[in-house]
């Protein structure tokens, strides 16, 4: 007699369906896997050159519109809240330098991250999803090539090695953007603004803002690509892979962005 039969079926659900902790266990057990096959095999040969800058001029060029958009407002916007606050106490002589500090060290690389992750990790996690449904993958590794290193490394690498030069962008975009407001409604010259704006700014402010950079950066590579490489069968899968991707890859950069402040303030007291 079949055993199967003499269960009952809510006791067969149960045994097969694990419960919601279970999952979430089994996933970070999953993504803990995945970084680790990535560090595995990302810096061993053979080494994918060609589609690492491939990747690297696809993220670039995708979101530098938007990024040059929002750094620009971004720093017009800053510029004219900050304006009436230092006014009160009759320093509005230090709002280049509060503008440069505020650019470099915060807004420039979370507002980077943030518009990479809705553009960037969304598309990764779409390409992979699709590659997957349509049995892409499945048919690298039939042909005895790495998928992984080809489709994952490459990506995640590029988004680490991209981010931090449009987090650099972005800041300037921005301090152009601050100029413009400065230029309106102060009697300052480009010089001294950019002067006063730089002398403000610190070694510790560069590192910061570049090590949060490359953070947010890998994030969003392997964020993106796990939820696309993993992505279920179907075209539900894909969208489900794409939004994961975003909305995941978000919520971590802010939990980094928290991290990663409270980190850097013991060296700067």
């Amino acid at each position: 007699m079949d055993k199967t039969a003499e269960t009952p079926a809510h006791i067969r659900k149960e045994v097969k369906t694990p419960g919601k902790l279970s999952r979430m266990f089994l996933s970070f057990y999953d993504v803990c896997q995945f970084v680790t096959r990535f560090f595995k095999e990302g810096f061993l040969p053979p080494y994918e050159g060609k589609e690492l800058m491939r990747q690297c001029y696809d993220i670039g060029y995708r979101s530098l519109a938007l990024i040059s958009l929002t750094g620009f407002i971004t720093g017009i916007v800053f510029t004219k809240q900050s304006r009436p606050s230092l006014a009160e106490f009759g320093a509005t002589s230090w709002l280049p330098s509060l503008v440069g500090i505020a650019l470099l060290r915060t807004l420039a690389p979370l507002l980077t991250s943030l518009i990479a992750a809705g553009k960037v990790g969304s598309s990764i996690g779409a390409e992979l999803g699709s590659m997957r449904v349509t049995e892409q993958i499945d048919a690298m590794e039939v042909s005895a090539t790495n998928p992984f290193k080809f489709l994952v490394t490459t990506r995640v690498l590029a988004a680490t090695i991209t981010i931090p030069i449009l987090t650099f962008y972005t800041a300037m975009v921005g301090m152009l953007g601050a100029l413009l407001n400065v230029s309106l409604f102060e009697d300052t010259s480009a010089r001294a603004f950019f002067q006063m704006s730089l002398e403000s700014i610190t070694f510790l402010d560069i590192t910061a803002s570049t090590v949060k950079a490359v953070i947010f950066g890998f994030t969003i590579g392997i964020v993106g690509c796990y939820q696309g490489y993993n992505s279920s069968k179907g075209t539900e899968g894909v969208g489900k892979a794409a939004n994961s991707a975003v909305v995941i890859g978000m919520f971590l950069i802010f939990i980094e962005e928290i991290i990663s402040v409270q980190f850097f303030s013991l060296f700067r007291t």
